[in-house]
């Protein structure tokens, strides 16, 4: 049996369309889009989202901008991952292109792969969108004065009363490069019980900066799950500083890991994402 030209290429088109509503579909699921680089353009993500204010003090109150999966929320709620912005690099929205410095774009990346595989992604704004209060002189010994820590034990009250929306306060998560890094560490310390597991991406330890870095012996030992990513060449947050951290965990027969990138520097990977989602996937 031969098919008339005309037949075949109205049968192509028909498969092409079937293919392009199935693709349209899969983005129709997702509140996140991806555009390759090229010639012209940038590679870009970006992912919609929500805000809201939360007080960080009697006078003043900080942004957090989220986003929750597209569809049905499980029981209880989404599990939930907050992720914290490094040092002068506000995360103001979810968009991200492969020009922006420190590897932004996989940070981009990591967000997109959270969202897409059931987590709602919280990202809260440290002060004056700078730095994080959690390892600067006077407020490290002294953390609980800090607006940081008013702000998000009000930002986890919020999450625990539905304020963002049906999420799940029991199964929070937290990720971060350098001081978000250094800030996810201070989950650990100063939120005892209130995360599964933690992913320090370009930090160390909640009071460490850069090369000035001390690990207590011993760690807390309610100590989350803690997974590291770094790069060997690191010049801002060098990689024996983690290597501190992770040892005494280890120690501690606290669970742990890591993945180094040996030619990388103070940056997110292309590995970062399916690290950051396979540690979170490891504790639920």
């Amino acid at each position: 049996m031969q098919f008339h030209p005309r037949t075949w290429l109205k049968s192509a088109a028909l498969i092409g369309l079937m293919l392009t509503a199935v693709s349209n579909q899969a983005w129709a699921d997702s509140p996140c889009s991806e555009r390759a680089k090229s010639l012209l353009l940038p590679g870009k993500i970006s992912c919609s989202y929500k805000s809201v204010w939360i007080r960080s003090s009697g006078v003043s109150s900080r942004k957090v901008i989220y986003q929750l999966p597209s569809g049905t929320a499980p029981a209880g709620g989404w599990p939930v991952a907050v992720v914290y912005q490094g040092s002068f690099f506000p995360l103001d929205d979810f968009t991200y292109y492969t020009t922006d410095p420190f590897g932004g774009y996989y940070e981009g990346r990591v967000v997109k792969t959270l969202l897409e595989n059931g987590y709602a992604v919280v990202a809260p704004s440290a002060p004056a969108d700078l730095f994080w209060h959690t390892n600067l002189p006077g407020l490290a010994t002294n953390y609980e004065s800090s607006t940081d820590f008013t702000f998000l034990t009000n930002l986890f009250q919020a999450i625990d009363d539905g304020k963002l929306g049906a999420l799940n306060g029991d199964r929070k998560y937290a990720t971060g490069i350098s001081s978000g890094g250094y800030n996810t560490s201070r989950m650990a310390v100063s939120f005892p019980g209130e995360f599964r597991a933690l992913v320090v991406q370009s930090g160390s330890y909640a009071t460490c900066s850069g090369p000035i870095c001390s690990v207590p012996n011993p760690l807390p030992a309610n100590h989350p799950p803690t997974y590291f990513i770094h790069g060997f060449v690191d010049l801002v947050v060098p990689w024996w500083s983690m290597d501190m951290y992770y040892d005494q965990l280890l120690y501690q027969s606290i669970p742990t890991g890591r993945y180094t990138q040996t030619t990388g520097g103070h940056e997110w990977f292309p590995a970062s994402a399916n690290k950051v989602l396979a540690w979170f996937n490891a504790y639920p």
